[in-house]
């Protein structure tokens, strides 16, 4: 069980304003009585004009914050001849240390000791020699400015510190959403690769007995087989797809390049006339192919024979393998029988495939590339590097 953060007491701001203008106050008046008594006689309009310097001092010390220079300029010139704005001036020199540049402090410290000079020099003290007063101001200025100085870069690092924290917790929100949407495209490709080539042969096929009046029992009996064995393999392939997903990686086994000639036979089956032309021996384990590359490469060729099957139903469909410096990979449809594309009802194509093609040729650094033929028919082709 972790432990929480243990919060640190602090007075709350008012009370630390009232606390540093009062204490300097009380400071100062003891200061100015005590020379009053030992510095005799004093003139008392002189103590009384310090007293009125070092309230004026000290209740100027409640704009530190807004107005540090102006304030610490003020309790500093006060200073030069009233005991009792000492204190005031060391508070507001502390205060510009915290909030101001180096520069202003550095002016301000060089500042507060040519006004304490001076005051030594006005109202000099016989029982104290003037080496050991010039130590005290200097030590005592010093570590005034020190400690506000530490303070302001404990504030800084602590900013700087929130600005990490803050800058990581976007990343990481960023971090998340980007894998969450680069999820949800793996999840659209793999459902659109998997079940739209099923459930296009169960269109084309369902077409084709909605058309087919005429058709034998045999024929008839052929084509409700087909549409009863594709609908049973999509159910497959969506239960393969959500095991993936629930599953750790690598526990399912996905497509590789050998089940292309199993794909190939499959369409063949289903009334697609495919030739599967594979001069460099890929699909039949003549050449390694990478399980990533193997994989982009039968999506490709299924994605290809379902556009052709939804777009010109029984045309003869090419698939060439090919390659040296990188593996080719090329479908080519011609154009399909007169009449049967009429016959034939299926959904127009929303370009997701293609897109997805795109997008996973991009992922092993290949590249895609379709457009129609001159004997109008419709060619696709994939340019994959060979797995070093």
């Amino acid at each position: 069980m972790s432990r929480l953060p243990e919060r640190r007491w602090s007075w709350p701001p008012r009370a630390r304003d009232v606390a540093l203008i009062v204490l300097p106050a009380l400071v100062g008046l003891n200061a100015v009585l005590n020379r009053a008594e030992i510095l005799a006689p004093v003139s008392s309009w002189l103590n009384t004009l310090d007293l009125v310097a070092g309230v004026v001092a000290c209740a100027s010390l409640w704009w530190r914050r807004r107005f540090p220079l102006v304030v610490a300029s003020l309790a500093v010139a006060m200073s030069t001849f009233a005991e009792s704005a000492s204190p005031a001036a060391l508070v507001a020199l502390f205060t510009v240390a915290i909030h101001c540049s180096v520069r202003a402090t550095a002016t301000m410290f060089v500042t507060n000791l040519v006004a304490l000079g001076g005051y030594a020099a006005l109202r000099p003290d016989p029982a104290v020699p003037l080496w050991a007063l010039a130590g005290l101001f200097v030590s005592g200025t010093a570590a005034v400015v020190a400690w506000g100085l530490l303070i302001r870069s404990r504030r800084q690092l602590v900013a700087s510190l929130r600005e990490r924290a803050a800058a990581a917790e976007v990343e990481a929100t960023l971090r998340a959403e980007r894998s969450q949407h680069e999820a949800r495209e793996t999840l659209a490709r793999e459902m659109h690769d998997v079940l739209g080539h099923r459930l296009s042969l169960l269109s084309v096929h369902a077409g084709a007995l909605a058309y087919a009046r005429e058709a034998s029992q045999e024929e008839t009996a052929r084509a409700a087989d087909v549409i009863r064995e594709n609908a049973h393999r999509a159910l497959q392939d969506l239960r393969e797809v959500i095991g993936v997903l629930r599953a750790p990686v690598g526990e399912l086994p996905l497509p590789t390049v050998e089940d292309i000639a199993e794909l190939i036979e499959e369409a063949s089956r289903a009334g697609t006339p495919v030739e599967l032309r594979d001069g460099h021996g890929v699909t039949t384990g003549g050449r390694a192919v990478g399980d990533t590359v193997g994989r982009t490469l039968y999506r490709f060729v299924q994605e290809c024979l379902t556009n052709a099957r939804k777009h010109a139903p029984g045309a003869p469909v090419v698939v060439r393998i090919t390659g040296d410096d990188h593996l080719v990979s090329e479908v080519e449809n011609r154009e399909p029988p007169p009449g049967t594309a009429d016959r034939v009802e299926h959904p127009a194509g929303s370009g997701e495939g293609l897109r997805g093609l795109a997008e996973r040729a991009a992922l092993v650094g290949g590249d895609v590339e379709y457009g129609p033929t001159t004997s109008g028919g419709w060619r696709t082709s994939m340019r994959l590097p060979w797995p070093a």
